[in-house]
């Protein structure tokens, strides 16, 4: 099971990127930017992609023309690698996105250092894409909170909270950091406490469109408000088990998309009794989890039967701590 380490070898240091569940999701309404207003409990795992930043020789002394163009200083400063950056435009990818950001951000505040280490980052990919485990927004997000140390820019979390949510609605939560109840697009973030969990994930190989989700006529947008007090003290109705009116509103939409989904998930619900828990899918899809009751986790050979006998890959994780 990964760990959430740091680790320095030389110059390189390694940090976990972890995953994220949604332990339920509700959608309040549409926004006039277009985007919508959610309600939404997110819970961090101990598990995820690993990055590793090796500081480069030579420092970067900014230049007049430079310091005016953030995308062309970000493409001075970063180097990008692993198997699943490569392929791609390298201004499309949210690690680039987020220092690009960062330094956009230095550079409008005129908080830019007289001097900045180019940084090579390798991504370590493990969580899959388009699983609703925010692996892309983690990655950006641990980018973030790296570069800011190592380029001693000495943003605040609050600063780069603000930051991340331009670059991504999921962004906000993995720089908190912790475990929390959101509403906004995801940025407006309260801390949590929750009891430790294991998690039984699956992972099914199956992707639709966020885009496609949203604008689907059979998704839920007008659920009720709920305060955060409430939320707090109703925990017991979706943390291991889910109870109404606590839902995710995107399940009947991408089961009745995607039918790896929809087989995953039934799978787990077979497994609930067993589990005393509510099977359930994060955030829009397609990775599904069920909760573990603390009785059943030392039956590692019960755990491994139930890996070996799903439908798509399937990881048992806990909660980040």
């Amino acid at each position: 099971m990964m760990k959430n380490i740091a680790e320095v070898s030389d110059t390189t240091i390694t940090r976990l990127s972890p995953a994220k569940i949604n332990l339920f999701l509700h959608i309040t309404g549409k926004r006039a930017d277009g985007y919508h207003d959610l309600q939404t409990v997110f819970r961090l795992l101990d598990w995820g992609d690993y990055l590793h930043f090796s500081l480069m020789d030579n420092a970067l002394v900014p230049t007049a023309d430079n310091k005016a163009d953030a995308n062309t200083l970000c493409h001075q400063l970063l180097v990008l690698a692993g198997a699943e950056v490569i392929t791609t435009d390298i201004e499309d990818n949210l690690i680039f996105k987020a220092a690009r950001a960062l330094l956009a951000f230095a550079i409008e505040s005129n908080k830019l250092p007289s001097q900045l280490v180019p940084v090579h980052v390798t991504l370590d990919k493990h969580l899959p894409m388009g699983a609703g485990l925010g692996g892309g927004s983690s990655n950006a997000a641990t980018t973030m909170l790296m570069l800011n140390e190592l380029w001693q820019l000495n943003f605040t979390r609050d600063e780069l909270i603000k930051i991340g949510a331009k670059v991504g609605a999921d962004v906000p939560i993995f720089i908190f950091g912790q475990d929390a109840f959101a509403m906004g697009i995801g940025e407006e973030l309260t801390a949590i406490n929750l009891p430790d969990q294991q998690y039984l994930v699956l992972t099914p190989e199956a992707h639709v469109n966020t885009a496609k989700l949203f604008a689907h006529p059979k998704l839920q947008r007008d659920i009720a408000p709920i305060s955060i007090d409430t939320i707090k003290n109703q925990s017991n109705d979706y943390v291991q088990n889910l109870n109404t009116p606590y839902h995710n509103v995107f399940t009947p939409v991408v089961t009745s998309l995607a039918p790896a989904v929809a087989e995953a998930l039934n799978y787990l619900q077979g497994l609930e009794t067993q589990a005393m828990s509510t099977a359930r899918m994060t955030g829009s899809g397609s990775a599904v989890f069920l909760p573990l009751d603390a009785s059943i986790t030392s039956d590692k050979a019960l755990l491994v039967t139930w890996i070996e006998s799903a439908p798509c890959s399937g990881y048992v994780v806990r909660n980040l701590k």
